[in-house]
């Protein structure tokens, strides 16, 4: 039976000022009326019931994250104390998984991602699931087709052709190798080659295979989350969570499993897929105006072009004269900057936290 593991904790430092440690990215509203964790959980309602969904994510997001799922029970958020990476939080839930249901198949899918057509996507992950079937070892990802040399993805290359399988199929591959995020120059050479393939992040395998791949390579993690199962419904259960959690490394699933696992198979995706990774994103997501400006909220501008500019409740932007600028107003901070800097605004949050301005974080 397929289950779904959303994973939801992340940060989105590159839409600071919107994106705060209280309300992420994946709570935020940036290319329509609903939410990213909202559209990925009205994604996946055509493969699975809420009830077969789980979504992990900080446990200081449990609030919000309900406010806006409240189709889930609040036993299915995995609410992790600490930040650990992938590989435990899809470790956790896999074993939590075998507990009720021993031939479970995982979709593992992130919340903050664009995807679409809908349709593209269920059909994607049923052709997954079938080549999990006929081969339970396998480990299942999802390959993107570069358009640009990007530095910010990893990448995936591909190996020999797998069999053909249904009509209509994506093409699907034996993955040959993965790759850290590449510096310029060698992504110009995966697009030049044309077998490497954006890493999209989405997973689909038996939750019994990742569990045995974890305790291969991971027995050290596997046992302090096993510990966290076996404490379900006990007195000390939120105590045992806690320790337990924190004692594990953090790693994510490429670097734990994937990058060693002998049957890993990538399938290229027929979706259109956006990681909506800075302010950029929304230049591809979001309609522009015949200046190419995307804005949201009051504004007013006289030779403005090539802008993202995000006005707060009740606040207008005026904007004279300007290029290709990102400026969002929030009610305590307004963030102006060029919209082709995005790595700087990552810097800028951490240099918020050296000098002691965690309030605005």
């Amino acid at each position: 039976m397929l289950h779904a593991l959303v994973m939801a904790g992340g940060a989105g430092t590159r839409f600071w000022p919107e994106s705060r440690a209280a309300l992420p990215k994946q709570l935020l509203r940036l290319a329509g009326n609903e939410t990213l964790l909202e559209t990925t959980l009205a994604r996946l309602a055509g493969l699975v019931p809420p009830e077969r969904i789980t979504v992990a994510t900080a446990a200081r997001l449990a609030r919000p994250i309900q406010e806006q799922l409240p189709q889930l029970d609040a036993d299915r958020l995995i609410l992790e104390p600490c930040k650990r990476d992938t590989a435990p939080c899809i470790a956790l839930a896999a074993l939590r998984l075998l507990a009720v249901d021993p031939d479970a198949t995982m979709l593992v899918c992130p919340a903050d991602h664009v995807l679409g057509p809908t349709e593209a996507f269920e059909k994607a992950i049923r052709q997954a699931a079938r080549l999990v079937d006929e081969g339970p070892r396998r480990l299942a990802t999802f390959g993107i087709r570069p358009t640009y040399p990007a530095e910010s993805f990893g990448y995936i290359e591909r190996g020999e052709a797998l069999a053909h399988g249904a009509k209509g199929d994506a093409p699907a591959f034996d993955v040959a190798r993965f790759h850290e995020k590449p510096k310029r120059e060698l992504a110009l050479q995966y697009l030049a080659v044309g077998s490497y393939y954006w890493n999209a992040g989405i997973f689909v395998w038996r939750a019994a295979t990742i569990r045995d791949a974890l305790a291969e390579r991971e027995p050290e993690m596997l046992g302090h989350l096993a510990r966290i199962v076996e404490a379900q419904g006990a007195r000390d259960e939120a105590s045992v969570f806690e320790r337990e959690f924190a004692a594990v490394k953090p790693i994510s699933i490429d670097y734990a499993v994937l990058e060693h696992w002998p049957s890993v198979v990538v399938i290229e995706a027929p979706f259109d897929w956006d990681d909506v990774g800075s302010w950029q994103a929304l230049s591809r997501l979001a309609p522009s105006d015949s200046n190419g400006n995307v804005m949201s909220g009051a504004h007013v501008g006289i030779d403005t072009m090539g802008s993202i500019i995000r006005a707060g409740d009740g606040h207008l932007v005026v904007t004279l004269g300007v290029r290709d600028l990102v400026i969002v107003h929030t009610p305590d901070v307004t963030l102006v900057a060029n919209k082709h800097d995005e790595e700087s605004i990552r810097r800028l949050t951490q240099l918020l936290a050296e000098r002691g301005l965690d309030k605005y974080l």
